[in-house]
């Protein structure tokens, strides 16, 4: 595994890991590229993701990509796995109608394992739900909302001030959340690569050109960063 990308407030790195705990994390990490491989099948940008519930170390959601299948920009594979946690049902023993299995405040007691850094908008959209952890394989230099470009896990975004009132700081940090990079990197980014390779059938010929040879340049620029 190629050194972890370098991101403020992260959690200790693979190599700084017990054996016991990185094989955990890798294990949960292969769930996430197999979402990612998914995406890859149905021609949609391979990123793949699942959430952990800490308390019982299950995975309660799972998402991957659908902005082609949908043209919606917003569908990333985080949007997806928490729309799917929170539109799970169940049926009350009592009652035995339906009923929300989830509601938001189970994902304060998550984990997020991706396969891409979240970009800034799915960084955002982690705060305002209070997600505690993100373990992601490739960095993200384009859109990374978690050290690629913004450190939106961290202080929102902003650095702090010296003339900052001491509560406006408080608030401002109470959605930070850890952050790890570096995650089955390679198999990421290969898997990236096999997309584009691939025609992006949904693009006219001029502008999917255009679009490969831009992410092509943007996964080789990932892979001489990682040596």
């Amino acid at each position: 595994m190629d050194p972890p990308a370098s991101t403020p407030f992260s959690n200790p790195q693979p190599t700084e890991r017990s054996e016991e705990e990185r094989q955990t994390h890798l294990l949960f990490m292969r769930e996430a590229l197999s979402m990612a491989e998914l995406a890859l099948t149905t021609n949609e940008t391979p990123v793949g993701c699942i959430f952990v519930h800490q308390p019982t170390q299950t995975i309660i959601g799972r998402g991957m990509n659908a902005t082609n299948a949908s043209y919606n920009g917003t569908r990333h594979a985080e949007f997806i796995a928490i729309s799917s946690i929170l539109s799970q049902t169940s049926l009350d023993p009592e009652t035995g109608e339906k009923r929300k299995r989830y509601g938001p405040e189970i994902l304060k007691e998550c984990t997020l394992y991706v396969t891409v850094e979240p970009c800034i908008m799915c960084a955002s959209l982690l705060r305002q739900f209070g997600v505690r952890n993100v373990f992601f394989g490739a960095s993200n230099e384009k859109f990374g909302g978690c050290g690629g470009v913004l450190n939106i896990h961290v202080g929102n975004g902003a650095s702090d001030r010296e003339d900052e009132g001491e509560e406006d700081r408080r608030r401002r940090h109470e959605g930070d959340y850890e952050v790890s990079g570096g995650w089955l990197r390679e198999e990421a980014i290969l898997m990236l690569r096999r997309f584009y390779v691939q025609e992006n059938g949904r693009a006219p010929e001029p502008k999917r050109r255009g679009k490969e040879e831009r992410v092509l340049k943007m996964v080789e620029l990932l892979e001489e960063k990682g040596g």
